[in-house]
């Protein structure tokens, strides 16, 4: 009696890993789909208020009218945003900087910690729109009132996160920096600073939407263009759909910077991730 014998089935490469391509699609489904369903439920709640009319058009105008108002001053509008966009990045990286310098100067000297403490909490605690008229007069007209009014917001939440993130170091990592004899400026590289990243970085995710207030604010004040400068003008001659149109674009870029700030956070800490539980 003859064997007969089964055909060897064909198997999948094992190279490539079952399921890694639907985990992928279903990362991006999930990480997709929230905000774009946020984006159309405020929509739809936005055109039903206008629809039946609970505030006035002149205040808050139709998604429509503010959609043709874009499309009809869109060069225009895409220029200003530029502007604002630019005055909003450079003030940010100039009270990063500066923040961060005195950030670790506070965490390094308890004498300059007392001694500048109090006087920060006061700056911080001052309106900045009620120093906007005296930024006009002291530094005119244009980007340098701008870029002020940006750092005076900004830089005091790096200060605070970097002082604090330098200063609450793991004691475990701090006794095993000095269990192994390392130098001031080894253990402040190897375990200080990386320790202290993930506290500087919510300070910068808190400072970058207060960057583009600021910058808006300055226009407000001081601004010879800009989206700020563009709101104003738009509500002086009653247009507020271009005024909404320009609202939009602040909220829109500031977002766009946001998430370009957490996504150089996760590429910059990827460790974060791993040592921490997810909701």
């Amino acid at each position: 009696m003859t064997e007969i014998r089964s055909a060897p089935r064909r198997t999948s490469d094992a190279s490539t890993p079952r399921g890694a391509r639907p985990a992928r699609t279903t990362d991006a489904v999930r990480t997709l789909v929230p905000p774009l369903l946020g984006l159309v439920v405020t929509i739809a709640v936005w055109w039903l208020v206008t629809e039946v009319e609970l505030v006035h058009p002149m205040a808050l105008p139709p998604p429509q009218d503010v959609l043709s108002a874009f499309t009809a001053s869109s060069d225009r509008l895409i220029e200003q945003t530029t502007l604002t966009a630019t005055e909003t990045l450079i003030g940010f990286g100039l009270s990063t900087v500066a923040g961060v310098l005195i950030g670790l100067l506070l965490a390094g000297s308890r004498f300059a910690a007392r001694m500048f403490s109090p006087l920060l909490v006061a700056v911080n605690s001052v309106p900045k729109i009620a120093l906007a008229p005296l930024l006009v007069v002291t530094l005119g007209w244009g980007q340098p009132p701008i870029l002020t009014m940006v750092f005076l917001l900004c830089f005091f939440p790096i200060v605070l996160a970097t002082a604090t993130g330098l200063t609450t170091t793991p004691a475990e990592l701090a006794e095993l920096a000095r269990s192994l004899d390392a130098s001031w400026w080894q253990a402040f590289r190897k375990v200080r600073l990386p320790a202290a990243l993930p506290q500087i970085f919510v300070g910068l995710k808190v400072a970058m939407p207060l960057a583009a207030i600021g910058a808006v604010m300055g226009e407000f004040q001081a601004g010879e263009g800009g989206l700020g400068y563009e709101i104003v003008q738009s509500l002086g001659i009653g247009d507020s759909p271009t005024a909404w149109a320009a609202i939009l674009l602040i909220a829109l870029f500031s977002i766009l910077l946001y998430a370009v700030l957490t996504l150089l956070e996760r590429l910059a800490l990827p460790w974060v991730r791993a040592t921490t539980s997810a909701r």
